[in-house]
């Protein structure tokens, strides 16, 4: 019999009780993100092997006790047991923590911080363990203030203007100071008004002075694997303008093919726009700002892979995604974006991504949680990346024909001859050679017949 569900973020599989401290470590992880349960009696492959009696009398007399003395402040987890078929499990059922960070009590503050991410119980860092104390006392870090900051030089008044101006289907309304504050531009302590962390970054004059890691490093790589780079750029300024760049170089490295309807030529991006924005906007708006490391996007021959540097925000991972959840890691940054209309409705951004693959008949997108970062992984859907690049596969004669097509839509055996000066038989055996390669495709028959480039099709 198998457990119904995988690991994930929220439940660990243990055969048994570990002879080390490891479920402590577990416990402390739960506690300090989001809750989760440990079910001892599983295999790691979900086959429930269960536990004898007198093992699960002992953990139940001893479980409570120990997990209490070992944490610091104390976690009382819920124990109990589970009959599953003949079998018996036990669970220890952690809540998420109020009084964050929760750490083992051996090893201090400094060092017995732990926290859950995907799959995998891992010490925090110094940085981590400052977000745990922000999220205790309900603080996002984007509304933080940034004490180097002025207000009067640091942030430009005229983007702030624009902004509230150009907000669709909200009427105008005056800047104030009590605005700034409610839109969590401006933070106020201590007698002393400061910019916020969202104000920088969506608003400075140079967020890079500030957050130098607050960035897109875009780089378009030949082949599959990274090794030579055809073009990089580095995405700077406000997250706007970092939106507009970053979405100028992707498009500008894709391939767009070309049909007629009508009168109307019509373009197709070899990649869903939508999926595209999506995956930028998730970037831009949930990563942790707080982490010292640019986000990057990297295109190949056969994908386009966007890395965001932190784990996903809220209690989500790769099993729950498509959910309609939807968890704010940066409010202020957020609700900036949905006003400026680049974010619709909060919760379907990744939903609109895959279906708009499944729409184009394409593979199915890749969410990816790693240590401390969230990949996105697109696949292209261009003719280069046939059999990784099927130019290379073809001989001279038949690339002459092919790239042809690079600057018309559709070619006849006359425009062949002529452009190659070839005689007919040459010309139509080429390219036939080529729509038998799924290459091109042929429409009509005799000399009536026309030759197009062949639909994308998505390396596998």
């Amino acid at each position: 019999m198998k457990y119904p569900e995988p690991e994930s973020s929220f439940l660990e599989f243990k055969r048994e009780i570990p002879k080390n401290d490891q479920v402590i470590k577990t416990i402390i992880g739960f506690c300090n993100r989001y809750g989760g349960k440990i079910i001892i009696g599983v295999d790691d492959d979900r086959t429930i092997v269960g536990i004898s009696d007198d093992a699960i009398e002992g953990l139940m007399e001893s479980l409570d006790r120990t997990i209490y003395e070992a944490t610091a402040p104390p976690i009382l987890p819920l124990v109990y047991t589970r009959t599953m078929g003949d079998k018996t499990v036990l669970y220890i059922e952690v809540s998420k923590g109020m009084n964050k960070p929760y750490y083992r009590c051996s090893e201090g503050l400094e060092n017995g911080v732990y926290i859950r991410l995907g799959r995998h119980t891992l010490r925090a860092n110094a940085d981590l363990s400052e977000e745990l104390k922000w999220q205790s006392r309900g603080i996002t870090f984007d509304a933080l203030p940034v004490y180097q900051a002025n207000i009067e030089t640091d942030l430009d008044k005229k983007k702030i203007q624009d902004f509230f101006q150009k907000r669709k289907g909200r009427p105008k309304v005056k800047i104030t100071q009590e605005l700034l504050e409610a839109y969590e531009i401006h933070v106020r302590e201590h007698g002393k008004v400061y910019p916020t962390t969202a104000g920088i970054l969506l608003f400075g004059t140079n967020p890079q002075q500030f957050f130098s890691e607050g960035m897109v490093i875009c780089t378009h790589y030949t082949g599959i694997d990274g090794r030579e780079a055809l073009a990089t750029k580095d995405c700077t300024g406000t997250l706007f303008e970092q939106y507009q760049e970053v979405t100028a170089f992707i498009l500008s490295r894709l391939y767009r093919s070309f049909s007629i309807k009508g009168f109307k030529r019509q373009e197709i991006l070899e990649v869903p726009e939508i999926a595209l924005r999506e995956a930028l906007l998730n970037m831009l708006v949930h990563r942790n700002y707080h982490i010292k490391s640019p986000s990057k996007i990297s295109i190949y021959d056969n994908r386009i892979e966007f890395f965001s540097p932190g784990d996903f925000p809220g209690p989500l991972d790769a099993h729950n995604l498509l959910e309609g959840m939807s968890f704010l890691r940066n409010p202020a940054v957020c609700r900036a974006f949905r006003e400026a209309h680049l974010i619709e409705k909060l919760g379907t951004g990744l939903i609109a991504l895959f279906n708009s693959y499944v729409q184009m008949d394409l593979p199915r997108p890749q969410i990816i949680e790693g240590t401390s970062f969230v990949k996105c992984v697109l696949p292209r859907n261009t003719p280069e990346t046939i059999r990784l690049q099927p130019k290379k596969n073809l001989s001279d004669a038949l690339k002459s024909v092919y790239d042809l097509f690079g600057v018309v839509d559709e070619i006849t055996v006359s425009r062949v001859m002529e452009a190659l000066d070839l005689p007919r038989s040459t010309a139509g055996r080429r390219l036939a050679t080529l729509v038998q390669g799924k290459l091109i495709i042929k429409k009509g028959s005799g000399r009536a017949a026309r030759y197009m480039r062949a639909p994308p099709v998505a390396y596998q």
